[in-house]
């Protein structure tokens, strides 16, 4: 309705003064928008109140030639509707998309507006979210709330008076931590010097979610991040938490950002596979015999019937052998040979059922065996050993070699039995695939990605970041700002090794786990290259063929494989890749020499038989490149619902 009166007001505008034509147009304009039938008319009367004359004299502007007055104060209407509507758009601008029904704006659209809530002083509105910290002051008659609603690490600073607080029971009732509060109010400018620059001024409070700080597990002392372990389901609202997980999905978002900006498509690999991709065997088995031999029924084989029966089979054969001879004897005695007939049918019969006992007898703890005692597979779900995926390297491997560039960003798995602050047993990995692509043009692309990640983090997670920085690691922002400028170092394993063993026979630095060529690098000698020797992040490429995976491609030298991994301060290896081994010859005798079968991997030789192509890839654990953003010491804190050996909550 308001952008129809000011469409209309604009076409008045431009209406010539002389004309009588001119006049009618304009008469004829309003009468076609109803803009001139009573109930309009009164309401605009109301808004702008005009005398009746001067209203009827704006709509036949023309007529006798308008005088300047009129002109003005219809310019002056055009310029307030205009004013209303941009306030109206304000308006339902701060309101969060899908809290209209609450009328709520978010406090990061107050607190990292551009003027960081100045030029919305005045408005009216409303915050929601979690009370981190109450007080009551000025001897009962004001209390003061800073609330989160986890849009930013800010908290909004609420003033609320004793008159607003006993319409809820109360300020007590509003100032105990974990409060949840939907608060309406009129935002202030804050004194000079203050932290923020506004602050809200509570006129009602619409809900109030009661805590009893007696029983709330989480004081407002600091607590341990064991502890807050335990209650993963409250962790979010403490401050370290709610950053990691806001820097989590700043660094979500970059990924998919990055490898679409560069033109790849995301697919989404399964979580249940038959093959090993790292051939380490740690996976976790999915299966429903268990299950079906916890509930099924199952009925106990009697030894003696068993061993009867395969009596009464022996038993038989000797009849049926002593039947067919004697009619064979007499070929022309048409009652032998029936006879022999009936002895054989009776003897498949029997064998039948033996066979049916038997497998029946098979069954120990409620699960089908095999005859040579290994599990019946072919009774489960999949019909076959299936696993959760440690990896989705090998499904993308498939869509690279017909789509050229894809990424995969999931779940993945390690039934590896370790309770070190670096090991999950659910963990994300970020894995892109690209055909046509060297080990060089592999290791470009894993720095490319790094470095736009770490500079998406400066830019968009300042304040989580500074808390990280003041808190957790002095270091962290200063680390990032390195990466994300500093080209990475380059450098072959045997290089690597050289210089490591140059440190420990110069005294410098005794390692754990003593250097030679062949090694497999630990994170000690990782985060010393990065750390002390070059001071940023190194790729080492070229490892020995012995400690990598059977799918990287065979150097010339038949010692080293084309393989990279990318080293970083604090954390070690944050990215292993590789080019892929696209001759059939070669990939097949490395499965084989990795004592794997090579049924499993039937359709990943096949890319190599139909259009082989160089390719190449890498894999990232998501959680350690949180890991190395924030310095949090254990990975179980950088994931909402860690899993590891012996514990599966939440």
């Amino acid at each position: 309705m308001l952008a129809r009166r000011l469409a209309l007001f604009q076409r008045l505008h431009t209406v010539g003064s002389s004309t009588k034509a001119a006049a009618k147009k304009a008469h004829r304009i309003a009468c076609n928008h109803q803009l001139i039938t009573q109930n309009h008319k009164n309401c605009f009367i109301d808004r702008y109140p005009l005398s009746q004359a001067a209203h009827r004299r704006s709509i036949m502007v023309g007529a006798a030639g308008s005088s300047a007055e009129e002109i003005e104060s219809l310019r002056q209407q055009v310029e307030d509707l205009k004013t209303e509507l941009k306030k109206k758009e304000n308006e339902h601008a701060m309101v969060a998309p899908y809290s209209r029904t609450f009328s709520r704006a978010m406090i990061s659209t107050i607190l990292n507006s551009e003027s960081e809530g100045l030029s919305m002083v005045g408005q009216t509105l409303r915050i929601a979210g979690w009370v981190k910290t109450g007080r009551v002051a000025g001897a009962g008659s004001f209390a003061f709330l800073e609330v989160n609603d986890g849009s930013c690490f800010a908290n909004m600073q609420v003033m609320v008076d004793k008159e607003v607080g006993d319409e809820v029971g109360g300020l007590k009732e509003i100032t105990p931590t974990a409060t949840c509060v939907l608060i309406e109010g009129e935002l202030a400018k804050t004194p000079e010097g203050t932290k923020q620059k506004v602050e809200l001024k509570a006129r009602k409070i619409l809900h109030v979610g009661s805590v009893d700080p007696s029983v709330y597990p989480l004081a407002k002392k600091k607590q341990s991040m064991e502890y807050l372990r335990e209650i993963a389901h409250l962790r979010p609202r403490t401050n370290t938490i709610g950053a990691v997980a806001r820097i989590r999905n700043a660094l979500a978002y970059a990924t998919h950002k990055f490898f679409q900006d560069n033109g790849f498509l995301y697919v989404h690999t399964p979580i249940i596979t038959a093959s090993d991709c790292e051939g380490a065997g740690e996976m976790f088995q999915v299966t429903t015999l268990l299950g079906e031999a916890e509930f099924g029924a199952h009925e106990p084989v009697d030894q003696a019937e068993l061993e009867a029966l395969r009596a009464q089979v022996a038993e038989q054969g000797s009849k049926v052998k002593a039947a067919k001879e004697a009619a064979a004897q007499d070929k022309e005695n048409k009652d032998l040979a029936k006879a022999s007939k009936s002895e054989v049918k009776t003897l498949l019969a029997m064998k039948e059922s033996l066979a049916q006992l038997e497998e029946k007898a098979r069954v120990i703890g409620g699960i089908q065996r095999t005859e040579n005692g290994s599990i019946d597979y072919s009774k489960d779900f999949f019909g076959k050993p299936a696993y959760l995926t440690v990896s989705g390297q090998l499904n993308g491997e498939y869509y690279a070699c017909g789509l050229s560039n894809v990424y995969t960003f999931g779940p993945t798995f390690r039934a590896e039995n370790s309770h070190t602050s670096r090991h999950l047993a659910e963990f994300w990995m970020i894995e892109p695939e690209m055909a046509f692509c060297t080990l060089q043009d592999d290791m470009q692309c894993a720095e490319d990605y790094v470095r736009f990640c770490c500079r998406h983090l400066l830019d968009t997670c300042r304040p989580d970041l500074e808390f990280i920085t003041k808190m957790i690691d002095s270091d962290a922002i200063n680390r990032l700002e390195q990466v994300a400028s500093i080209p990475f170092m380059r450098l072959s394993y045997t290089d690597a090794i050289a210089k490591l063993e140059e440190v420990e026979k110069s005294g410098e630095k005794k390692f754990q786990f003593p250097v030679s060529w062949g090694i497999d690098l630990q994170s000690e000698h990782e985060r010393y290259l990065t750390e002390e020797v070059y001071k940023q992040p190194v790729i080492v490429y070229d490892y020995p063929k012995d400690i990598k995976a059977f799918y990287m491609r065979l150097n010339d030298d038949n010692k080293t494989v084309a393989a990279m991994d990318v080293l970083v301060p604090r954390v070690g290896e944050l990215i292993g890749g590789s080019q892929r081994e696209d001759r059939f010859d070669v990939l097949e005798e490395r499965i084989q020499a990795s004592g794997m079968p090579l049924e499993p991997y039937a359709s990943y030789l096949d890319l190599r038989k139909y259009g082989t192509v160089p390719h190449s890839g890498f894999g990232l654990g998501f959680e350690r490149l949180i890991l190395f953003a924030t310095g949090i010491e254990n990975i179980r804190d950088v994931i909402p619902f860690p899993r590891w050996p012996g514990n599966a909550n939440f």
